[in-house]
């Protein structure tokens, strides 16, 4: 299915029926992955006592009822808002466009920090998302001015997609980096890592606020600059879709809550596009 969209800069082409997807897959009985040493995420059949529904055709329901259990911020691929870091509720929901997004797709080496900091500062050890990578990356030749940036780290191994966090010390965004996207107008980040913030950070969520305009110390929805901004983490970018633009397209549920279980889908331009 081809299709035409008109966007600021010109009109692009896609294939509405070949996206790329970006969501791990959630495997209630199998491996999948978590931060912070969460609880996996769990199914179970849907029990009424009093009226001898069990939930499950396997069990002699007459159907199948499941009560799934999860935290979006430690069991997948999620959206996630202002709301994260302020007293007021802000559900990623409503902030979530529904539109597709102009996007770019950057493949980066987490390097050591060097010139580059956060705060509290980079423990050795640590590696980073930099502002001279992602610069050295971003491309001239686009056909838009893309909203959206997707960051796939490398190296891009598949275990990703079931990768047990806890006790690990993933890559993460330096603040020169979060300052030179909100700079260049990226106000829709997806990432494959479990947060754009060091894992143990004394609570700073540096990056989180830079990208949300969120003073440091400051729990105000109302001092947030960028409250439509979201910040999709633990997605996987598959090595076959190679760096360059695309079309994003967000897919979240209406729950509310400051993140919400999402589904990426890239999509390629065509050929004269």
């Amino acid at each position: 299915m081809q299709a035409r969209v008109a966007l600021a800069g010109g009109e692009v082409g896609i294939d509405l029926a070949s996206p790329v997807d970006l969501a791990v897959a959630l495997d209630f009985a199998g491996a999948q992955p978590r931060h912070f040493g969460a609880p996996r995420a769990s199914a179970r059949p849907f029990e009424t006592p009093g009226f001898g529904f069990k939930g499950s055709v396997e069990r002699g329901a007459s159907c199948n009822c499941e009560v799934i259990t999860l935290i979006p911020h430690c069991n997948g691929t999620h959206t996630e808002c202002a709301g994260h870091l302020t007293r007021e509720r802000l559900d990623a929901w409503r902030v979530t466009p529904t539109t597709l997004l102009p996007a770019l797709l950057l493949s980066v080496i987490p390097e050591a920090a060097g010139d580059e900091g956060s705060d509290p500062a980079p423990q050795d050890g640590d590696r980073l998302i930099k502002r001279a990578a992602l610069e050295a990356l971003w491309r001239a030749d686009m056909p838009f001015a893309p909203c959206a940036l997707i960051v796939r780290t490398l190296p891009n191994d598949t275990d990703k997609r079931t990768r047990d966090y806890t006790g690990r010390n993933p890559p993460y965004l330096s603040q020169q980096a979060a300052h030179w996207l909100v700079s260049h107008g990226i106000v829709h980040l997806v990432v494959d890592v479990p947060s754009i913030d060091r894992t143990h950070d004394a609570g700073r969520l540096t990056a989180h606020r830079i990208f949300f305009g969120l003073p440091a110390g400051s729990g105000q929805l109302a001092a947030a600059t960028r409250a439509t901004a979201t910040i999709t983490e633990l997605a996987f970018v598959p090595d076959a879709a190679g760096d360059g633009c695309y079309l994003l397209q967000l897919q979240v549920p209406a729950l509310d809550g400051d993140a919400v279980p999402c589904r990426p889908l890239l999509y390629p331009l065509t050929a004269g596009a």
